[in-house]
């Protein structure tokens, strides 16, 4: 299988090694766009992953202002940056897309692996296709969204569980759930006996370590779920939160890299360790049938 096609990874990564060139070089946002034909602002989008550089002359006229004369390496950014002006797998369906979505999509495509907390809810890259779409099918009318949101929607989420269980190099996914949310009947009986056969399918999995917060639990609890989104070593670490607006607050501040870090491992600890998981969710699956 080849590897995964991952356009934003590219553009992530060029824009990270386009601002250390310009910063080795002491050259400021404005001065580095000086009789370019773009503006700083999209210099400064462009540093940070938001938007590609679709000009390989102007990438020339760049690396040659930050002092880059070897050619193998400006080939090989060059190369980045063609691979990062290609199109992603959602874009056909990016225009009814939440805003922050296609920024999230983008981001998690690029990452190596993932740690996330759901408090009420089975985490999307766990769900099935039932789970996903009667949870969308529940908000349907108080979001104001369609049938057609709601097919692409699935389909999306789908997708993107695929990262997660292809052959080669699997997104690694270790996650946090909380034991109120798996409790919650999403539907009826039957697709919550799935879904916790789902889990315990996916926690076997090597890439993957599911532990689960107990209710019972006496100390440290988030009210809100969180991704962070490992990229690598040559690229940021993302914090992603979902808003009460339904969108994604995305950060790769550091500080707000470490608090999230110090979070999960706080809630980490709390948790019950990845081996028990299989057994509660076959306990959990036992009770919803009592």
């Amino acid at each position: 299988m080849a590897q995964p096609h991952r356009p934003t990874a590219r553009r992530i990564a060029l824009g990270h090694e386009l601002r250390e060139l310009r910063r080795a070089a002491g050259i400021s946002l404005l001065d580095a766009v000086r009789g370019l034909p773009f503006s700083d602002t999209k210099l400064q989008r462009v540093e940070t992953g938001l938007q590609d550089l679709r000009s390989a002359g102007d990438l020339r006229r760049l690396l040659d202002r930050y002092g880059v004369t070897d050619e193998d390496e400006v080939e090989k950014l060059v190369a980045t940056q063609r691979e990062a002006s290609s199109q992603e797998w959602w874009t056909p369906v990016v225009s009814s897309m939440n805003p922050g979505m296609p920024r999230f999509l983008g981001i998690e495509a690029a990452a190596q692996e993932i740690r996330a907390y759901h408090p009420t809810l089975v985490l999307g890259l766990l769900q099935t296709e039932a789970y996903a779409r009667t949870q969308h099918e529940s908000a349907k009318l108080i979001d104001e969204t369609t049938s057609e949101f709601v097919d692409q929607s699935v389909r999306v989420r789908m997708k993107r569980k695929e990262s997660v269980t292809r052959n080669e190099s699997p997104l690694r996914l270790w996650a946090i759930l909380y034991e109120p949310a798996l409790r919650h009947i999403v539907g009826d009986t039957e697709l919550m006996r799935e879904q916790y056969d789902e889990i315990s399918k996916l926690a076997a999995l090597d890439n993957v370590t599911v532990q689960v917060l107990p209710q019972s639990m006496r100390g440290y609890l988030f009210e809100h779920n969180f991704s962070i989104m490992i990229l690598g070593e040559t690229m940021p670490t993302t914090i992603q939160v979902d808003t009460a607006f339904g969108t994604s607050s995305i950060s790769d501040k550091r500080r707000e890299v470490g608090r999230f870090s110090r979070q999960f491992e706080a809630l980490s600890r709390s948790a019950l360790p990845p081996e028990d998981t299989p057994k509660i969710m076959h306990q959990l699956s036992r009770e919803i049938t009592e």
